[in-house]
């Protein structure tokens, strides 16, 4: 068994050894606000309920260990004392990697991840309406535990009023585990679905994903395309030209026939496939195709 002394080894190297045993961990999905209104939301695995009585949630921002910065979101706790803790289900999680991403500071990920908005009763900060469960939370206070990069902040958050969806309720009112469907982080790109075990999603660190809000509206607005495959496609840092989506309808008699005899609901379900496969590129470049097509018909 290894034997380590923390102080002798690099913080990338200690954090990866904490949250790769420290798991599964749940997630909370914070919504907050700066004090100009800019929304921002964010996820963060340093984070459990520590009281019911009064209800306490505490969540850990840490200070990036690349630059010693400090996330918006603990920016904008210490300006407003307000956060909606959002819960998140296996039907989000894409969209919730998504907003992970180190997108500037100003810009929504409300709308680069596809989410709604919805107004909260007590906190200026908005709920995200696809949580199964939000709780509106006052910020009782902020505890820096360093100044270093991966220091934790711990956000002791006091629960105001909390919103739980009808629909993952039991016959006896109790949240059921199976219906609210939760996920939770191990180390690395390891996500755990509580009711069915391990699945990985790459985390959106070294890109900056065009988001959904980025992707057309023959898209975006699909009948057949999840929240999930959504995520995966504005996960892509470009839409392929034009240029590249003509030399793809040509490279194959198979797709030209195919985009050409199929509706769009089934170039969409096949685009899905291919999303499944991980093979995200392919399957904005065969969506984007159709549309060629269709407008060239």
């Amino acid at each position: 068994m290894l034997s380590i002394d923390p102080k002798e080894i690099s913080t990338p190297q200690l954090h990866g050894y904490l949250l790769g045993a420290v798991a599964p961990r749940p997630i909370c999905f914070a919504s907050t606000v700066d004090s100009n209104g800019n929304v921002n939301l964010s996820p963060y695995s340093f984070f459990n309920v520590f009281s019911a009585n009064p209800p306490i949630m505490i969540f850990s921002p840490a200070r990036r260990v690349r630059g010693n910065t400090t996330k918006h979101t603990l920016e904008n706790v210490l300006e407003t004392k307000e956060v909606v803790i959002n819960i998140v289900s296996h039907s989000m999680v894409q969209q919730m990697s998504l907003s992970s991403t180190e997108y500037a500071q100003g810009v929504n990920e409300f709308v680069k991840a596809g989410f709604t908005e919805m107004k909260s009763d007590i906190v200026t900060p908005p709920r995200v309406a696809e949580a199964p469960v939000q709780f509106e939370c006052k910020v009782n206070d902020v505890i820096a535990l360093g100044t270093e990069g991966g220091a934790g902040n711990l956000v002791i958050a006091e629960v105001v009023k909390l919103h739980v969806s009808e629909d993952i309720l039991d016959a006896e009112g109790k949240i059921d585990p199976v219906k609210i469907d939760t996920v939770s982080r191990l180390g690395g790109n390891w996500y755990s679905r509580a009711r069915d075990g391990l699945f990985e999603v790459e985390k959106p660190l070294r890109t900056l994903g065009i988001g959904v809000d980025g992707l057309p509206d023959s898209i975006r607005l699909s009948t057949i395309l999840t929240g999930n495959d959504l995520g995966m496609l504005g996960n892509v840092e470009q839409l392929p030209a034009t240029e590249e989506i003509l030399a793809f309808i040509n490279s194959s008699e198979k797709y030209e026939s195919l985009l050409k005899a199929f509706s769009v609901q089934d170039i969409h379900r096949k685009a899905q496939s291919l999303l499944n496969e991980g093979n995200s590129h392919e399957a904005i470049t065969l969506l984007m195709a159709k549309d060629i097509t269709d407008n060239n018909k």
